[in-house]
């Protein structure tokens, strides 16, 4: 097939968190069984945009800001207009990774107009909304993406926002989750690494660096040994997250300014311990990269995968407060066998159900129903579509490996 991929945002700062990790994993996947793949985005950096991204060919333009405000919903390029237009036309399948903003709703818009089949994946970024802004922006925006042929969703927790949102014309709304390509095995018997702990996420207040520094606090008076780190963008919360800092004990937490995606396996791999503070995050992409380099995780109990990774044993599921989650990382830090089997724990699940070949096996399933002559939920293309006006039709949660 030749499939377009559409995201946002790709940056070396990885501003835009997730969903270009997710584009690129999904596209690498793609093109290495024999698929004609390429990758759309904006593009913001020191340095010129890469014509690849691995294999993957990437066509992008420089993001520019055409709306006032903070955020991406503003960011745009105007001739990345007449590349989705042409790019689109000789697509079978156009996969937009679908946010509140301007690139996904040109995207969804030129599909539609080009009538190419179109398959949205939402990455926790659409749900009801009350703010005046927003819905003027989802008058557009909502009804293109019922017109994808398939909507993707993380979770059931997201596929219910997401039917909310769009109501009783949504497209089949099918699970499927993030998908990342495991690394190698680290030698046996493992070995704790040095007690440095990690947080790398956007410095927004959802991701709670605040937290992650007050952890910090009361882990070192408990293990003065440890040291932490915070690697990321930005987006609100750093005079905060300087001023905690600047508070604490000297020389044991550091703010280590963004990475560039390519270096963050790498950071993953030097730390003990990773800590994923946020709340209500949708699926945790930073949770399958720790486990896939091999790192424990500490995360909260509203994180979109916490359910399965305390089930099996990959991760410690906190409250959220500094207080359970610094108690937490000092169980793992103190204790060499629960950090190996966690550690291992957090590789098999990794490789049973977050390997990006099951997820792809999936989505390959999804793109060849979306070719189908009538769409789906439109005309009962799909077996067991539901009537008009019936509430959107929903799919049982899978409950193994995707595909």
């Amino acid at each position: 097939m030749r499939l377009l991929h559409v995201v946002t945002l790709i940056s070396d700062d990885g501003a835009f968190g997730g969903p270009p990790s997710v584009a690129v994993a999904q596209s690498q996947e793609l093109a290495a069984r024999g698929h004609d793949v390429t990758l759309m985005s904006l593009w913001r950096g020191s340095r010129r945009a890469p014509e690849r991204i691995g294999t993957v060919r990437l066509r992008s333009r420089p993001a520019r800001s055409l709306l006032p405000g903070r955020g991406f919903i503003g960011l745009l390029h105007p001739l990345l207009l007449r590349d989705l237009w042409r790019a689109i036309g000789g697509a079978d399948v156009v996969h937009v990774h679908a946010g509140r903003d301007l690139v996904s709703l040109s995207a969804l818009a030129v599909a539609a107009l080009r009538r190419v089949p179109c398959v949205a994946q939402t990455h926790g970024m659409v749900e009801p909304r009350t703010a005046l802004p927003v819905r003027l922006f989802d008058l557009l925006y909502l009804p293109l993406l019922r017109r994808a042929r398939a909507c993707c969703v993380l979770t059931e927790q997201e596929r219910r926002l997401v039917a909310r949102a769009l109501g009783a014309a949504s497209p089949p709304l099918r699970i499927l989750p993030n998908g990342i390509q495991p690394g190698p095995p680290e030698p046996a018997p493992r070995q704790p690494r040095e007690p440095h702990v990690l947080f790398l996420a956007r410095l927004h207040p959802r991701k709670r660096p605040e937290a992650f520094v007050q952890m910090a606090a009361l882990v070192h008076q408990r293990l003065p040994e440890a040291r932490f780190t915070l690697y990321g963008p930005d987006d609100g919360a750093l005079p905060a997250v300087r001023r905690l800092i600047d508070e604490g004990p000297a020389d044991v937490v550091r703010y280590g300014g963004a990475l560039d995606p390519a270096e963050t396996r790498e950071a993953y791999r030097r730390a003990a311990v990773h800590v994923l503070a946020s709340v209500n995050e949708p699926f945790g992409m930073t949770v399958i990269e720790s486990l896939a380099a091999g790192t424990p995780v500490v995360c909260t109990d509203t994180c979109g995968i916490a359910d399965e990774l305390a089930r099996r044993g990959a991760a410690l599921v906190t409250d959220g407060s500094p207080e359970a989650m610094a108690a937490a990382v000092c169980r793992l830090l103190g204790d060499p066998e629960l950090w190996a089997r966690t550690a291992e724990a957090g590789r098999r699940v990794v490789e049973d159900v977050y390997s990006i070949g099951a997820v792809v096996d999936r989505l390959e399933e999804i793109y060849r129903g979306s070719r189908r002559e009538e769409p789906f939920g439109r005309g009962g293309a799909e077996p067991g579509a539901r009537p008009a006006g019936a509430h959107p039709r929903q799919e049982p949660a899978p409950t193994g490996p995707a595909g």
